[in-house]
């Protein structure tokens, strides 16, 4: 990988978007109530969980990728 590719992966990895990221259900549900607080809340438990996967899959390919790196150079 060159350079510019990692600089690219590393910026977009820490640029964040609003996302409204509901289930049909649970819009209906939130839009319905007076407060939005509850609404921001859900959302932001939302994406909370939505990353952990993503950032146990990373955590795990850097291992792999240093296990068999360090067996390359050997």
């Amino acid at each position: 990988m060159n350079t510019r590719s990692c600089i690219l992966i590393v910026v977009l990895l820490f640029v964040f978007l609003p996302a409204g990221a509901q289930c049909a259900m649970c819009r209906a549900v939130l839009e319905s109530g007076e407060g939005q607080e509850a609404a921001r809340g859900i959302n932001n438990g939302i994406i909370y969980l939505m990353a952990i996967p993503y950032i146990l899959m990373g955590g795990l390919g850097y291992v792999l990728y240093r296990k068999f790196r360090n067996k390359k150079a050997i």
